[in-house]
This record gives C-alpha cells, sequence and structure tokens, in this order.
C-alpha cells in the first residue's frame, strides 16, 4: 500500500472540554498492536506449554478464534456502533463512540478503538472465554485478539492509503460505500463475509 496522505497535521473535532476525557478519545495507530501483540503472543504459548495442546490444536483453537472476530465486528458494528437510539442520551452515546467516525472520518485518531474501550472489552472476553472452554479459551482469546488486530491495522489502512491489490480495493470500496451510500449495509469491515450470509452486502 501507499499512502495518499500529505497531511502533516489534523484538526480533530473536540468531544469534551475536559482535557483528559478528551485525550482518552486520540489514539496512535500503533497503540492497539503495543497493547495486544504482547498478550496474544502470551495467551498463545501458555495455552500451548500448560495445556499441552499441539500446535495442529493450536492452529485449529486460534483458527476458530480469529473467525469468531469477524462473526462480532460484524455484529458490533451493525447493533452497537448503529443502534438508533431514541433518547437524547443513547443518541449522545452512540455519538461518542462511533458517530464522530461518520461526521469525521478521516481522523487518523480516531480510527483504532481506545485502549480504554478495548481493554474493557477484551477482559471480558477472555474470562467469557475461559469459562466457556477452559485452556482452550486462552488459545481462543488470542485468535481473537489477532483478528482484532487485523481489522484495526484494516480500518486505518482504508482510510489513509491506497491500497496495492484488488482485494485490497474492493475492501475499500466498501467501507467507503457504507459511509458515503449505504448507511444500512456493509457493516463488515476486514471481510464482507457476514454481510453476504445476513444479505447486507447490497
Amino acid at each position: 500500500m501507499t499512502s495518499v496522505s500529505t497531511k502533516t497535521s489534523y484538526t480533530s473535532v473536540r468531544l469534551f472540554k475536559n482535557s483528559f476525557l478528551e485525550a482518552l478519545t486520540h489514539v496512535h495507530p500503533l497503540v492497539p498492536f503495543l497493547i495486544w501483540v504482547p498478550a496474544v503472543i502470551y495467551f498463545f504459548f501458555h495455552a500451548h506449554y500448560v495445556y499441552a495442546f499441539s500446535y495442529a490444536q493450536m492452529s485449529a483453537i486460534v483458527g476458530a478464534g480469529l473467525f469468531f472476530w469477524t462473526l462480532v465486528e460484524y455484529v458490533m458494528h451493525r447493533y452497537v456502533f448503529h443502534y438508533d437510539a431514541s433518547s437524547r442520551f443513547g443518541k449522545y452515546l452512540v455519538f461518542l463512540f462511533h458517530g464522530i467516525h461518520h461526521d469525521d472520518p478521516q481522523d487518523p485518531t480516531r480510527l483504532v478503538m481506545p485502549p480504554v474501550v478495548s481493554i474493557a472489552l477484551g477482559t471480558a472476553f477472555f474470562f467469557g472465554f475461559k469459562a466457556l472452554m477452559g485452556g482452550r479459551g486462552e488459545a481462543f482469546f488470542a485468535g481473537f485478539i489477532a483478528g482484532y488486530l487485523v481489522y484495526d491495522f484494516m480500518h486505518f489502512s482504508i482510510h489513509h492509503f491506497k491500497p496495492m491489490t484488488q482485494w485490497g480495493r474492493s475492501i475499500k470500496e466498501n467501507h467507503m460505500k457504507h459511509h458515503f451510500i449505504a448507511h444500512g449495509a456493509k457493516w463488515g469491515v476486514s471481510s464482507p463475509l457476514w454481510d453476504h450470509v445476513f444479505r447486507t452486502f447490497e
């Protein structure tokens, strides 16, 4: 991919008067990788050595976790990020966690999930997987978070880089149509799979 951005600075829309709260809404795209790559590595090898899963078993479990992420991505984007709130406060919350991205889609500091949100959600998913699957939950979580990192990287790239492959151009085109044409469709960012399954690809 090649960059198409020539800006050296960007003036973001301010969300909070409080400077600390405002700072929490801005994230460098490398931050999720600094937080979560060590976690993925740790839980992968911890599951392998402590629970004695073979590499074949690990590959299957991690692959299942990554695949599950694609469904969670679709569901969250469609039903949480675009929740049709009726109350004023509900509309405000939806705007805070996703509406701002649609109003200002090129803001480079608001294209990946803020750590305060990703850590809270990641912790909840981890304990949920662990409770349901025991030791396998750790390997599943590693794959799940790897899928999330792919999503964050792709979302940033879609908005700030020019794809060099037909597949990349297709992914970017789908997401741009979601932003500017098909607002009620094309919920998948990293993959159109579930849009095809649930007939929201259009």
